[in-house]
């Protein structure tokens, strides 16, 4: 390709990263290609080495390419997205921590956990409809699908409903490993909406970590609060890498 090929008014690094794209996605560059090299680049585009080297940052943070220490940057192997199924909440008895995250009977999980009193942050105060710094419980947990680490969820309970009560710790008493539907009606809280956000944002280090992902790769969020009577029982953030999964709603028709 020369450098009379027309490509519109995008910034130079941007074309050639756009021409860099469509060959790794069309498979003229497969995984575990080494890409070509910032001379390679300069001389087959007709740009500088500043312009290569930017095109080259653009597909690493796009998350198709990876650098390699000592070896050069190579494409990377694209996961098969998995698909994610939200549909609210289960009735009584069925559900689980890692079904009220993925609703889809044919998946199989597991899930690991940590709880912690705290005290909410402005964003889950608003949430929760309670003051900045009024205690909660704070779980963190960790859901694996087929033993590779898929989803992770934070999820904050007001203890001024869930204190004292056989429920205070969601992986704890009775109604351990139970989902927050069932766990609520044994204190008479009577779950009856849910409301859903989806956005995107890069991953913070700490997630992509705990994920198995690679650092600046974007997440997927799911902001969900449970509410009994209008009043909010429980708010969770659901957390998952973009590339992977897919999420889908099925929506009952009343």
């Amino acid at each position: 390709m020369g450098v009379d090929v027309a490509f519109g008014d995008q910034p130079a690094y941007l074309r050639v990263a756009g021409d860099l794209r469509q060959k790794i996605v069309a498979g003229e560059l497969p995984p575990h290609t080494r890409l070509p090299s910032q001379a390679r680049i300069r001389e087959q585009y007709g740009v500088s080495d500043t312009v290569a080297l930017e095109a080259r940052k653009v597909l690493m943070a796009e998350g198709l390419v990876e650098g390699r220490s000592g070896s050069g940057t190579y494409v990377r192997e694209r996961p098969e997205r998995r698909l994610v199924v939200r549909t609210g909440y289960r009735s009584a008895g069925e559900s689980t921590p890692f079904r009220q995250e993925q609703a889809d009977p044919r998946v199989k999980g597991t899930w690991e956990s940590r709880s912690e009193q705290a005290g909410a942050t402005a964003a889950v105060a608003e949430r929760l409809r309670i003051s900045a710094g009024d205690k909660v419980m704070r779980t963190d947990y960790l859901f694996r699908c087929t033993g590779e680490p898929a989803m992770l969820s934070t999820s904050w309970e007001p203890l001024a409903l869930t204190g004292r009560t056989p429920v205070m710790l969601p992986e704890e008493g009775p109604l351990a490993g139970r989902g927050v539907v069932e766990r609520m009606a044994a204190i008479d809280l009577v779950v009856d909406n849910v409301t859903e956000e989806v956005s995107a944002r890069p991953g913070l280090a700490q997630e992509t970590l705990a994920l198995g992902g690679v650092p600046g790769h974007w997440v997927l969020v799911v902001s969900r609060t449970y509410f009994a009577g209008g009043c909010p029982v429980e708010t969770a953030d659901v957390v998952m890498l973009a590339e992977r999964h897919r999420v889908a709603y099925h929506l009952p028709v009343k």
